[in-house]
Formats: structure tokens, C-alpha cells, sequence
């Protein structure tokens, strides 16, 4: 009987033991990961005392962080502030040639083509209606303005021109709705019966739709956006495919053809 009595007071006293050991291994384990964790943060710097490293005083800045100089970018602004009324005026003018153009077509009983016509014309009056109710420009929050130049592309007969990322995009916006439009106008000549010609297109002539006077020149927008336009014609007049493709109604250039038409090289 007494040896049964020592026997479970030893094995009570063995499992405390063994409690005791576990709970101080996994508040030590706790403490060791609790410690660890505050380290990363302030390592990381998510707690504002570490982490932070001083502009660096005696490298170069990496590409991200380079930005355009001071008077640069002032001169950049003000040639913006410029140009923004200067293509106010030129869409207005350009509205009044549409609905000129839009009267001989309806005299010469192209229809698909009218059709096509008053909704590249709906789209200038959006834009110029865009322009006349934005307030001013926030200059100092769009990137374009403090990122320098890094792309150097060469248009129009061995005219060379510079830009950054967001200008190259730009660029690539005037091929894309080029083509769109070129192959919506060369399908509505088609329907009509019309003898091919993408330069008597107003759309063609005009090209400024999707251009809203920022980043790069209007001169250039043009070129690019017709570059697009003539071979969205050829496509939607001819029914092919060559340059872009068409699904579910989404009609887009493909990214070969963009790659020809735009020619360009980094230079930083």
C-alpha cells in the first residue's frame, strides 16, 4: 500500500516537472520570436528608428531616382501652358472642316462612312469639351514632368525626337487607335463600294484623336497615329489581318507591327 502511495506522488511530481520544463521552453521559445520579430521591423525600418539610409552623397542616383533639373522642368511646363490653347483652337477649327466633310459625304451616299465619320467627329468634341473643363494641370504630381528623357526615337524621314517612359507609352496609344480607326474607316469604305484611299479620310487627315496635348508634340502624335491609321485601313478595306487582329469586337494592332513602326533606342 505505501509503495503504491510513493509510486503516484512520484509520478505526479514527474508530470509538474515536465509541465513546468514545456510552458519555460515555449515562453523562452515566444520571447526568442517576440525579440526576433521587433528586430526585422526595425531593420525594415517599420518602426521609424532603423532601416532609413541618408540620400547617398558621393554615387550617382539610380535611374529611378533621377529627376530633370529644376529649370527644365519649368521650361517643359511652359510649353505645355502653351500648347494647351494652341490645340484648343486647332480642334475647334477641325470640328467645323468635319461637318463640311460630314455634308459631302451624305451628297456622294456614303453611308458607312457618314456613320463611321460623326463618330471619329463625336470624339473631337469630347476632347475639346474635356480641355475647356479641366482645371489647371498638376504639374508637380505627374511624373512625365520630373522624369527625365530616357528614349531617343527617330520619325518622319529622319526626324529624331526624346522622351521618357510616359511619352513611349503615349506613342504607342496613337499606333493602337490609329489602327482602330484606320481599319473601322477602310471597312465603311468597303460597304460603301468606295474605291480604296485612306488619305481622303478626314480621320487620317485630322489624327488627333486620343491626343490630349500633353507629353509629346501634336506633330508626332499625328505621324504615329496615321503610321497606325494607314495600316488599320489596309486591313479593314482588304478584310485581312496582316498588322492586327479583331475578337469580340476589340480590334487592336499587333505588337510586332507597333515595334516596326516605332523606332527607338535608350540613351539613359
Amino acid at each position: 500500500m505505501r509503495v503504491d502511495v510513493v509510486h503516484r506522488m512520484l509520478v505526479a511530481v514527474g508530470l509538474s516537472a515536465i509541465a513546468l520544463f514545456g510552458l519555460g521552453v515555449t515562453t523562452n521559445a515566444r520571447g526568442q520570436h517576440e525579440q526576433g520579430r521587433q528586430e526585422d521591423q526595425r531593420d525594415a525600418g517599420q518602426d521609424g528608428t532603423r532601416g532609413r539610409q541618408e540620400e547617398p552623397t558621393t554615387q550617382e542616383p539610380t535611374k529611378q531616382e533621377q529627376h530633370r533639373a529644376e529649370g527644365e522642368q519649368q521650361d517643359l511646363i511652359r510649353q505645355h501652358e502653351l500648347r494647351l490653347p494652341q490645340y484648343r483652337e486647332v480642334l475647334n477649327q477641325q470640328e467645323g472642316v468635319a461637318e463640311q466633310r460630314a455634308a459631302q459625304l451624305q451628297e456622294q451616299k456614303r453611308n458607312a462612312l457618314y456613320r463611321y465619320h460623326r463618330e471619329y467627329l463625336a470624339h473631337l468634341v469630347e476632347q475639346r469639351s474635356r480641355l475647356e473643363s479641366r482645371d489647371r494641370h498638376e504639374y508637380a504630381r505627374d511624373p512625365f514632368f520630373y522624369t527625365p528623357s530616357s528614349y531617343r526615337y527617330h520619325w518622319g524621314g529622319g526626324r529624331v525626337s526624346e522622351t521618357n517612359q510616359y511619352g513611349l507609352d503615349l506613342l504607342r496609344q496613337a499606333v493602337n487607335y490609329g489602327y482602330e480607326e484606320g481599319y473601322r474607316a477602310g471597312r465603311a469604305d468597303q460597304d460603301d463600294h468606295w474605291p480604296s484611299n485612306y488619305k481622303g479620310c478626314f480621320a487620317y487627315q485630322d489624327a488627333n484623336y486620343g491626343y490630349g496635348g500633353f507629353y509629346v508634340d501634336r506633330d508626332d502624335y499625328n505621324y504615329y497615329f496615321r503610321e497606325g491609321f494607314r495600316r488599320g485601313y489596309e486591313d479593314g478595306y482588304e478584310r485581312r489581318h496582316d498588322y492586327g487582329s479583331v475578337s469580340n469586337g476589340k480590334i487592336a494592332i499587333l505588337p510586332t507591327a507597333v515595334a516596326e513602326i516605332i523606332v527607338y533606342e535608350l540613351i539613359r
